[in-house]
Formats: structure tokens, C-alpha cells, sequence
């Protein structure tokens, strides 16, 4: 939601306001406005921020306190919507961090590991409390759930009867994260599992929850691997990988999958094919992310694989999220020795404005099922 610097020379503060109020009332909201959604404007700087600074801008005078807002996620969805992002021109300092990204190989082994540090390592204890017990940090599947611990049971469940795990099967998890997946196969379909992550912490987690499972974490780029396994699954991953990588990404995990195998990716996908980089979200959440289109995986596996099956139900992760949201919140007290006002406020405008994306179908969220070609065909588990 920017326009573009250098065509608001020398405006006066009361115009700088016009503006924005003339763009967000396309979406149905007011500044100052007393819904729930309507922006509360602390500093009235605000309005010549985000219109120089675009997505940096409004997130960052949300984190320093410029304005409130009762409902971030519905008002995201209104946002988004509304296409008010296509309807005011790119912002210069959104444009710049998009073309580094179209440029550069922000995924490169060097840089891979910075997520893992940036993120993923900022605390167990924050995701020991906000996540489920499986410590899943992706969508969970709420078709018969009422509460975020069914949808991710639910969930894991689904990966495995998808990749119709039998027992001494060998899987590979890559990006396994805290282990969840890995100890949830192994215990109910008794298959040995290798999981590798990039986090330190995640690592150290995972180990400590599969001891005594035929379980293996390993702390390794996805690039290094070179074992053969019967089957391989992918969750939450495939989005720090980057469009300039997507082939390697998919030639290892031909290498790495035995014939007769299959490999499930589970990711969240963009509607467009584009470098697809949110700039507040890819400073201050997920550095070097970008969300893939259902034709850059599609190309990028064509040469390997075969599609048997391809779920969409991007609009759980609105629910996740917001179940996040809560408990996020609900364990604030007890966690706020390790973090400040503003880290709270930048992880409350993460949660939200992602279930608003969500929400208003603006990304989804995929599994897809690769074969080299089941005889006969596959029906898929739902």
C-alpha cells in the first residue's frame, strides 16, 4: 500500500493524510474510525511514512506504537481485498528489495542458514507455549477439528496416510523442525525417519523429543544430502528455498527418493508466479523467503516427477494463525522477561496480517503428492 516517492514532492501534512484516508476508505476503512478494523493514528507522521516507505513503513510505525488498530486481521483482509496494493504504484524502497530478490540468490548455502538464526532461533520457549504439542509450525487441517491440537494431529496424520507410510519404511523430513513429524511417524507407523534442519535449536529440540526412536537430526543444508530414502516429505520448507534454487531443490530430492517412492510438499503458494517477497515480512520474519506459484513448482518438478495429487486448504491457516494469535498472547506474561513491547507488537502484526492474507485468498497453502508414476494411479487420503 505505497505510491511511489517521487510524485508526492514538497506535500503539505494535511494532504499526505487525504491521501491515505482517499486509498484505505476503498477497503471500508476510516482513520480514527471507531470498527474494530479502522486505523487509530498515534503519530501523524504515519501518513507520509507509509506512503515513502510502503510495507517497511507501516510495519515498523505499527511495532514503534504510531497507530493501533483493534482487528489487524480483518483489516488485511480488507486491505487485500480491496487490491489496494494494485491500486496505488509501487513504492521505491518495496521495488528495490523486490528486484535484490530477482537479482541475487538470496537462498545461496551461504545465506540459508540466516532464518534458521534470525527466526527460527529466537526462542523455544515462545513456540514451546504458542504452538501445539507436536510443535507445529505450519497449517494445520481443521476439516474435523475444533481446537489447534485436533487440526495438527489431523494434520500429521493426513502427510503420513498420504505417503501411505508402511512400517521399516525409511522417510526423509527436510526442514524438520522441532521434531514433531519425525516422532509422530516413527511412533505410529514405525518407520525410521532422517530429519535435517538449518536451526540449532530446532535440532536440539528434536533430538531431545524423538530419544529413543528410531529417529536421526541432523543439522544440514537440504543440498547436501545424498541418501536414499522410500519416502520424503517436505512441510514448511519449500518457502526459504528461492525461485533460483527450485531445480537443485527438486534434483535432490530425485536423488534422494528410491524408485517406487513418493514425496510430499507441503508449502504455502503464491496465485502469481513472481519473485513473491513481502519487504517488512522478509526484514523482520523470514529472511529470504518467497512464496512459490503452482507453475514454478510444476516446471521446476517436471522433469522428475509425476503429480498424483494436489490439495488446497489455504484457508485453514487463518484458523491456525489465529489460534497462534491467542495463545501467543494468553502466554505473553511469562515470556516477557526475553522480549520487548515492540517484539510483541511485531509478532502480533506477523500473526495477523497473515491470517488476513490468508483469509482473503490472497496466498494458499498445498500439499502435493509426487510419483514417478503409480501403476494404476493413487487414491489419495483426505
Amino acid at each position: 500500500m505505497s505510491i511511489e516517492v517521487e510524485r508526492l514532492p514538497a506535500i503539505k501534512k494535511d494532504n499526505w493524510f487525504r491521501i491515505v484516508e482517499d486509498l484505505v476508505s476503498q477497503a471500508d476503512i476510516r482513520i480514527n474510525g471507531s470498527r474494530p478494523w479502522d486505523i487509530k493514528v498515534r503519530n501523524t507522521d504515519f501518513y507520509k511514512r507509509i506512503l515513502q516507505e510502503g510495507s517497511i513503513g507501516l510495519g515498523e510505525s505499527y511495532m514503534e506504537g504510531w497507530w493501533e488498530c483493534d482487528a489487524l486481521d480483518v483489516l488485511f483482509e480488507k486491505i487485500l481485498l480491496a487490491k489496494l496494493d494494485e491500486k496505488a504504484p509501487k513504492n521505491l524502497h518495496d521495488l528495490a528489495r523486490i528486484a535484490g530478490a530477482r537479482l541475487f540468490n538470496l537462498q545461496s548455502r551461504k545465506r540459508a542458514w540466516i532464518v534458521g538464526k534470525e527466526h527460527y532461533d529466537i526462542g523455544n520457549d515462545l513456540f514451546f507455549r504458542m504452538l501445539d504439542p507436536y510443535m507445529q509450525y505450519s497449517c494445520g487441517y481443521w476439516k474435523n477439528a475444533t481446537d489447534l491440537y485436533s487440526a495438527q494431529q489431523e494434520k500429521l496424520r493426513m502427510l503420513c496416510e498420504k505417503l501411505q507410510l508402511q512400517p521399516g519404511m525409511t522417510l526423509l523430513d527436510i526442514g524438520c523442525g522441532w521434531g514433531g513429524l519425525a516422532e509422530f511417524a516413527a511412533k505410529n507407523y514405525n518407520v525410521q525417519v532422517t530429519g535435517v534442519t538449518i536451526s540449532a535449536e530446532q535440532q536440539k529440540m528434536a533430538s531431545t523429543r524423538c530419544r529413543g526412536l528410531d529417529v536421526s537430526i541432523e543439522l544440514m543444508d537440504y543440498r547436501d544430502l545424498d541418501t536414499q530414502f522410500d519416502r520424503i516429505v517436505s512441510v514448511g520448507m519449500f518457502e526459504h528455498v528461492g525461485p533460483k534454487n527450485y531445480a537443485t531443490y527438486f534434483n535432490v530430492v530425485d536423488r534422494c527418493l528410491k524408485p517406487g517412492g513418493m514425496f510430499l510438499l507441503h508449502t504455502i503458494g503464491a496465485n502469481k508466479s513472481d519473485n513473491n517477497v513481502d519487504p517488512w515480512i522478509n526484514k523482520y520474519i523470514f529472511p529470504n523467503g518467497c512464496l512459490p506459484s503452482v507453475r514454478q513448482i510444476a516446471t521446476a518438478s517436471e522433469p522428475h516427477f509425476v503429480i498424483e495429487d494436489w490439495h488446497n486448504f489455504g484457508a485453514d491457516y487463518d484458523l491456525t494463525l489465529m489460534a497462534w494469535h491467542t495463545r501467543f498472547n494468553r502466554s505473553w506474561p511469562q515470556i516477557s522477561d526475553h522480549y520487548t513491547v515492540s517484539f510483541k507488537r511485531m509478532f502480533n502484526y506477523y500473526l495477523t496480517s497473515c491470517a488476513g492474507a490468508f483469509r482473503a485468498r490472497d496466498i494458499q497453502l498445498w500439499q502435493v503428492l509426487f510419483s514417478r508414476g503409480v501403476s494404476g494411479g493413487l487414491y489419495v487420503y483426505r
